[in-house]
């Protein structure tokens, strides 16, 4: 087990330490977040909405077991695919986590590429309409009639501020944000008040670190050779398994998880049993595609966080300079 440092002297009550290290995938957000455990009393609070689900480890790239050994990670495998997990229930559960750590003499490390997460973290977000299974399946009925696009267009007539920051075929998203509008009459962009941002404010990480590539081609390298590594650990199965449950849909937010939702469909086709090498090559190729669309939505996400301290994740020197900056905030001068 990797050595941990003396606790660092307790903060003052009511302040909090956290540190933020946020990137695309494949950018090495995990490898970095363990060299920075390996160095300083941190504690890691996964901000990555494919990890907070039992059962779905290889396509999520979990860390391992030997890894959340190694160092404490939080909001892991707590919750059923069957389930929902709000942005908002991450900012209501990773507050208190920054609390408990601090006070362990620690520093709460956040990691992870679910940008919405961490902007409820950051700047607070109401809670929001639980899902609804009639309205989104009436939202999902109109799609298939229209398009996403379309929906997409209607959209950006009740939520403008959304709309702009979404691609016209990110359904996941424009259809929890018509839901919410149709629910609470509100456009999710409304849906922040000051007291809440106040709040926020106080678990808000001090240091926002981004690793970011300053060629998309070595980003999208990585992406392939990830994606690869998890079918030859045996994604298809594990999207198998999580399939002959009964009780998942390709509808539910889990199942739509980046490369599970491909899994789905390539299983579907193959009448649940063993593709074809020509669907098996379709797979990864949506695979890969699709992993690729979500890192530039991350990367169109970060480019708007302004606080945000950019080190280019493709640069040699790359993990270097996240230890400097890490050590920059957790090690300040006097």
């Amino acid at each position: 087990m990797t050595h941990q440092p003396e606790p660092a002297a307790r903060l003052p009550s009511g302040a909090s330490h956290c540190l933020a290290l946020a990137g695309p995938t494949a950018s090495g957000k995990s490898a970095a977040s363990l060299a920075i455990a390996a160095r300083w009393p941190v504690e890691i609070v996964s901000v990555d909405s494919a990890l907070v689900y039992r059962g779905m480890d290889i396509g999520t790239a979990k860390p391992t077991p030997q890894e959340q050994v190694q160092v404490p990670h939080h909001l892991i495998d707590i919750r059923d695919p069957l389930q929902a997990y709000s942005a908002a229930e991450f900012a209501r559960d990773a507050r208190p986590l920054v609390q408990a750590i601090n006070a362990r003499g620690r520093t709460a490390l956040f990691v992870g590429g679910t940008m919405l997460y961490f902007k409820a973290l950051m700047q607070g977000m109401d809670d929001m309409p639980a899902a609804d299974a009639a309205v989104r399946e009436r939202i999902a009925g109109r799609a298939a009639e229209l398009g996403w696009p379309a929906m997409h267009a209607e959209l950006a007539r009740v939520d403008p501020v959304t709309a702009q920051r979404l691609f016209p075929n990110d359904s996941q998203r424009i259809q929890r944000a018509l839901e919410v509008f149709e629910l609470a009459g509100r456009p999710i962009s409304a849906l922040q008040t000051g007291e809440q941002a106040a709040q926020a404010s106080l678990f808000a990480p001090r240091h926002f670190l981004s690793l970011e590539p300053q060629d998309r081609a070595w980003l999208h390298a990585r992406i392939a050779q990830r994606f690869d590594a998890m079918l030859a650990a045996g994604f298809l199965d594990e999207v198998r398994a999580l399939r002959a449950r009964g009780d998942l849909h390709p509808d539910l937010p889990s199942m739509r998880c980046v490369g599970y939702r491909q899994a789905w469909e390539i299983l579907d086709a193959s009448g649940g049993g063993t593709p074809s090498a020509a669907q098996s090559q379709h797979w990864r190729e949506l695979g890969i595609a699709a992993t690729r669309q979500l890192a530039k939505r991350q990367i169109t996400w970060l480019r708007s966080m302004t606080e945000r301290c950019t080190i280019a994740c493709d640069a040699p020197d790359a993990l270097e300079q996240v230890l400097q900056a890490a050590q920059a905030a957790l090690e300040p001068r006097p």
